[in-house]
């Protein structure tokens, strides 16, 4: 009996470091994840927003000399701009979506066992959060598309002010596009977005638990109940990933036309990524988003809307190698903190005298 209550607790201690590890692998990857793939986020924003730019971009290893091209003229720093504002506005998203769900009764979460109203509720929440957000996403997507040789470096904050500038801002001014004109397809890109992400989501998060299941149905044995939660979350960060990558594939033509809208008539000056030596301005004059997708195709051909698309893959690769180090470096860890069985005792000579 003691044998087995020792098996137990060791069980239950691996347990405990196995949530652990998941936990801080899941925290080490989001820290690790916005340093390094923010400057793949640069790249594929001023690759989308330029009209005239000459080389798409398509494959990775074509931005590898206008990255190095980059550093001799401005310094490595240049790709990390605009990072803070990124942040902030994330954090300002999330703030506002527990902000309202506490006084509405909008579900922040829903499950597959959640009503149909409360899945309404749900998008609901989303459109109002992307809503409020969207004056701040254009001044962060300024800032990260934006030249350092051509202009000052903005202050951290400064993304609450130029945000709330271009929220009273409702009138046209020369080719500058309201916010409440670009509040419908924003809002429509980003739910459509998490919707399919949703669903691709559950349904390679099913196949993966489909086949884990077979595979322990081939050994003959299931894993105990205790040990299958840290597999489950292993497999959800797995299907996270892949549905992510491919929705931001598929909506990546989307994505394009709404930065252009963002930053028409901004007066922004980004870096050529033809050269990476020189500056160009972007000047368009779409009428809205149907407009921006016609003349993109009829003046830069259907790649047109996938400029950029290498860095995305950059994107989803570097991803990937962060999660496996980080995993491996968490089992590593996991394997050393893992509790050693406690001897036993053989009992006291007293006991053996009395008998």
């Amino acid at each position: 009996m003691m044998a087995g209550l020792e098996s137990y607790e060791r069980v239950y201690r691996d347990l405990t470091v196995k949530k652990y590890m998941v936990a801080g692998c899941g925290l080490a990857t989001l820290i690790a994840e916005t340093l390094l793939v923010h400057p793949l986020i640069v790249l594929r924003r001023q690759c989308q927003v330029n009209p005239g730019l000459n080389k798409y971009h398509i494959i990775p290893i074509t931005l590898v000399p206008v990255v190095v091209r980059l550093h001799q003229t401005q310094g490595i720093n240049t790709l990390w701009k605009g990072i803070g504002s990124v942040l902030l506005v994330k954090g300002m998203l999330l703030a506002i979506e527990d902000f309202l769900s506490k006084i509405t009764p909008w579900p922040k979460e829903i499950t597959c066992n959640s009503s149909l109203k409360a899945f309404g509720q749900h998008l609901l929440l989303k459109c109002a959060s992307i809503g409020l957000v969207t004056p701040f996403y254009s001044a962060s997507l300024v800032e990260t598309v934006q030249s350092e040789i051509a202009s000052e470096s903005p202050g951290i904050l400064d993304v609450f002010r130029d945000g709330a500038i271009r929220l009273v801002e409702v009138s046209n001014k020369g080719r500058l596009i309201p916010i409440y004109a670009l509040l419908p397809p924003t809002i429509a890109y980003e739910v459509s977005k998490y919707l399919f992400t949703l669903a691709v989501q559950g349904v390679t998060s099913r196949i993966m638990h489909i086949r884990h299941k077979h595979s322990q149905e081939i050994r003959g044995a299931y894993s105990r109940d205790l040990l299958s939660e840290a597999i489950a979350q292993d497999i959800e960060l797995q299907s996270s990933l892949i549905s992510t990558f491919m929705a931001e594939a598929l909506f990546y033509p989307w994505e394009t036309v709404i930065h252009r809208l963002h930053l028409q008539g901004t007066r922004t000056i980004i870096d050529n990524l033809d050269t990476g030596r020189s500056v160009t301005p972007l000047l368009t004059g779409y009428s809205g988003a149907t407009d921006c997708y016609s003349t993109i195709i009829s003046t830069e051909g259907p790649f047109g809307l996938y400029k950029g698309f290498g860095a995305l893959v950059m994107e989803f690769t570097i991803n990937v190698i962060i999660v496996k180090v980080i995993k491996w470096f968490m089992t590593e860890l996991r394997a050393v903190l893992r509790s050693k069985p406690k001897p036993t005792r053989d009992p006291p000579n007293w006991y053996y005298n009395e008998i």
